[in-house]
């Protein structure tokens, strides 16, 4: 892989570790990591809460899909998204379209476990955030394997073996295949 120009997407629901990972994983390819939701607060200057509260999820999503179309067109980035940006064809069709998607995939415990403190996830402000992490993960789940070129479980092993693994496989994709 041409690290230089090709770039890679990471999907997943949230708690996946596509911040952590795209960080550590950036630094090992000497790419620029850029985490979308991040990149959306900086541009309107408030949290994601925040939209959500003023636009709801349609106004968030519509949002993040001209900043996915945007950013899919950098080459050279490690780009975390959103759980929810597979959600919009659009999205899906930029990410396969313009770089290599991986699937960070996780257990809705292990997600439950890594989110629970966490204020800032507008779609967990519910009574039950189990059945709500469930019932996205069934919805989105489908759509993260459409995109995916790469699916990597998140459960075991910590980001260091995980970058470690990512890159592995990146490495082996990018081989020419032998020809006798």
């Amino acid at each position: 892989m041409s690290s230089a120009s090709r770039s890679i997407f990471l999907v997943g629901p949230m708690g996946a570790g596509k911040s952590t990972i795209g960080r550590r994983l950036a630094q090992a390819l000497g790419l620029r990591f850029v985490d979308s939701d991040h990149c959306l607060e900086e541009r309107t200057g408030v949290r994601i809460p925040v939209i959500f509260e003023i636009e709801g999820e349609a106004g968030f999503r519509e949002r993040e899909a001209r900043l996915i179309e945007e950013l899919t067109r950098e080459p050279g980035i490690v780009l975390a998204t959103g759980g929810g940006a597979v959600i919009t064809p659009d999205n899906r069709r930029h990410l396969g379209g313009r770089g290599t998607v991986i699937y960070l995939r996780t257990s809705v415990d292990r997600q439950l476990q890594r989110t629970r403190h966490d204020r800032n996830r507008p779609l967990l402000q519910t009574a039950d955030p189990r059945a709500r992490l469930a019932a996205l993960l069934a919805e989105r789940d489908p759509l993260y394997r459409e995109v995916a070129d790469l699916i990597v479980d998140t459960d075991r092993g910590g980001v260091k073996s995980l970058v470690r693994h990512i890159t592995e496989q990146l490495e082996r994709a990018a081989r020419p295949t032998e020809t006798l």
